[in-house]
């Protein structure tokens, strides 16, 4: 589908403004503004008073404040280097104006003696008078008008100056035309919104402090479209996916009765529900995308097998996808006990699998004697192939990218997509990162898990954790013990592990301590990693290696050496690695003193309490979004105008908004829907767009 035509002078090159030439057109590029539609969405980020004040009695300085005044006198510089001072006169002061490398015949015509001139600049104190230092805006009086009484200020890049931006933004706005609105009529009333072109113009001729807010209408309304822009991609991609029509797989639960009678405990009624939610799904004829996302220790993996079994019962495969070998390792053991509960084959695909065997166990796929495979990335590669692949369940998402998850779908081209986090997201950046997706949430912890004690203490206080370790071992319990990511160079972060493994080796015992850190070759990390299962060793030093999915019941004890270094879901995770098993646990966080407040705030938090939502939510108030995620991984979309923490509210109200249109008009060809196209071409979703097109 072609670009509206109505929006060609806005996708025209840069240099096709006002002001703009092929020099400042180059340097835009370091603000991400590339053609003149670009400059709509760099909105300012603050603002200068310039009211017109009777005279400088009135101010406090230091402040920028605009005032009319009496040129007097000029005092060009007696020696090289010193400032050239112009003495001026407002309706009851005297003070100077100053300037530094001017040329006196350059503001001898500027501010001519005797004559009136409208000033506005920054003023300050400066022995016992005031002064003005190269004020920004000098104007004979007739001109006073031209001066906004609220100066927008712009984000600027090397090359781009304020006047630039100015001039070029108001061309832009030039050129902008009336726009077939695509919120909903009703939402747009309720809001109080104005319409779009109005909404940028408002924007970027703010009056006051106020309309800078992403409270304002016009801020609202724009941040709005952002989200809105978002939410029918994603929605686009999601039916695209649907499209791709899916095969009804329904579960006898046969074997999902089995699996639940042999546990000694029931499942809680999160688990319940997620399982129904998702057995719902694949009974559909439509591709199942859901997300369960489900805090540590809230039983994820129960209804990941109960899933797979869904598919087992219906005939056909499953399969699920760990980020690496050691959790793939875990999931199979983890899952072992539960599949010898319903009599089905469950095999371990990894990296490691070479000739025979894993020829064995290809062909055994292939005829489809394998009823659910574990594996890694492994399960990627060009000879793996399913007899009936139904499900397929993808662990820590955030480390497959979307690329791997279509990959995936085309070793079952009818298979059901389910992904699952251990990450506990707010609701915002859930929608935002995963909005394609219908979303099941385990918020109950299972029966017997027991809480953990989490205390804060001094990193000068290590000689008494290692003698309260020592007394702990003699008990027989085991322990992580966690050093921090140094100055984020592995090699520096290798040398904090290996020097604090050297050391707790000497205070507790050569044959104790184990470890595991990035720059190890996989075969020793798994080495170690076993060691410590096993409990061959009882202590395991470790860098963030350990964060997701390691589990070992018998640890009980968590040290976070520099706590204060960590993200709030990253201590969070690391937590979790505890309080698996009978024994209670304990997770100390050591801290270098004096702590910010920041990072006070953020350990006292864990303390407090285990729920990884709202530890989240915190997370989200005190880092932002792309801390949160990880910006490089976190796949979070950029917004130019809208704020995810601020506005997190309007991002609900966008999903069901984009649903709901793309459910009434899924070609996007009513009047609204044209219309949306255009906002699509506006926001570069037109990969969206193709999306419409193919379907």
């Amino acid at each position: 589908m072609s670009r509206p035509e109505a929006l060609f002078p806005l996708f025209a090159a840069l240099e096709t403004l006002d002001g703009v030439g092929p020099k400042s057109a180059e340097a835009f590029a370091g603000l991400a503004v590339e053609r003149p539609k670009d400059l709509l969405f760099l909105l300012p980020h603050s603002g200068i008073d310039r009211t017109r004040r009777a005279s400088l009695r009135e101010v406090a300085p230091p402040v920028t404040a605009t005032v009319a005044v009496t040129i007097s006198a000029h005092w060009p510089p007696k020696q090289k280097g010193r400032p050239y001072r112009i003495l001026v006169q407002d309706e009851a002061l005297e003070f100077q104006l100053v300037y530094f490398h001017a040329r006196g015949d350059y503001l001898t015509k500027l501010l001519p003696i005797g004559e009136k001139r409208l000033v506005s600049g920054k003023v300050e104190a400066f022995d016992g008078g005031l002064q003005m230092v190269h004020p920004d805006h000098v104007l004979p009086l007739e001109e006073a008008e031209s001066l906004p009484l609220f100066e927008s200020v712009y984000p600027l890049t090397a090359g781009i100056t304020q006047k630039t931006v100015l001039k070029a933004v108001g061309a832009a706005l030039g050129r902008s035309p009336d726009l077939a609105e695509w919120i909903d009529p009703g939402l747009l009333t309720r809001e109080g919104w104005p319409a779009w072109k109005a909404a940028l113009t408002m924007a970027h001729s703010p009056k006051s402090n106020a309309d800078l807010a992403p409270t304002h209408p016009a801020r609202q309304r724009l941040a709005y479209d952002e989200f809105f822009a978002h939410q029918l991609t994603l929605s686009l991609a999601r039916a695209t996916v649907r499209r791709g029509k899916g095969v009804a797989s329904i579960g006898t639960n046969a074997l999902q009765t089995q699996v639940l009678a042999g546990l000694p405990y029931a499942p809680t009624g999160a688990q319940r529900r997620a399982v129904a939610d998702i057995a719902k799904d694949m009974a559909a004829p439509l591709r199942m995308n859901r997300l369960l996302q489900g805090d540590v220790g809230s039983g994820k993996t129960l209804v990941a097998f109960l899933a797979l079994l869904i598919a087992v019962e219906a005939g056909g495969q499953g399969v699920m996808m760990a980020p690496t070998e050691i959790l793939a390792r875990q999931h199979h053991e983890g899952l072992a006990p539960l599949a010898a509960l319903a009599g089905v084959r469950l095999e371990l695909l990894t990296g490691r699998d070479k000739g025979a065997e894993r020829q064995r166990k290809l062909e055994d796929l292939a005829a489809g004697k394998i009823h659910i495979l574990v594996g890694t990335h492994a399960v990627f590669q060009k000879d793996v192939h399913f007899k009936d692949l139904r499900l397929a369940i993808i662990d820590e998402q955030h480390r497959f990218g979307v690329a791997q998850r279509m990959e995936l779908g085309a070793k079952g081209p009818a298979a059901d997509v389910l992904v699952m986090t251990a990450t506990p997201i707010p609701r915002s950046l859930a929608l935002a990162s995963y909005g394609d997706m219908d979303v099941s949430v385990l918020d109950e912890k299972p029966p017997g898990r027991q809480p953990i004690r989490t205390a804060l203490i001094s990193t000068q206080r290590i000689e008494e954790v290692v003698t309260k370790l020592r007394q702990a071992l003699g008990e027989g319990r085991q322990a992580y013990w966690v050093c921090p990511l140094v100055e984020d160079s592995e090699v520096l972060d290798y040398a904090s592990a290996e020097a604090r493994f050297q050391q707790l080796r000497a205070a507790l015992g050569e044959g104790r301590v184990a470890m595991v850190h990035g720059q190890m070759p996989a075969a020793e990390k798994d080495a170690a990693m076993e060691s410590f299962v096993r409990g061959e060793r009882q202590v395991l030093v470790a860098t963030t290696v350990i964060e997701v999915g390691v589990n070992v019941p018998n640890a009980s004890i968590m040290v976070i050496e520099r706590a204060e270094t960590f993200g709030l879901a990253q201590l969070h995770q690391l937590r979790g690695r505890v309080g698996r098993g009978a024994a209670l646990s304990t997770c100390l966080l050591m801290y270098q003193s004096p702590l910010s407040e920041s990072g006070e705030r953020r350990l006292k938090i864990l303390r407090d309490t285990e729920d990884g939502f709202r530890i989240a939510e915190e997370d989200l108030a005190m880092r932002g979004a792309g801390d949160l995620l990880g910006t490089a991984q976190s796949g979070l979309p950029r917004f130019r105008v809208a704020d995810l923490e601020r506005q997190s509210a309007l991002m609900a109200i966008a999903q069901s908004d984009a649903r709901k249109l793309l459910h009434d008009d899924p070609g996007l060809q009513s009047p609204r829907g044209q219309a949306a196209r255009g906002l699509l071409w506006l926001l570069d979703q037109d990969r969206a767009i193709r999306l419409i097109s193919v379907g």
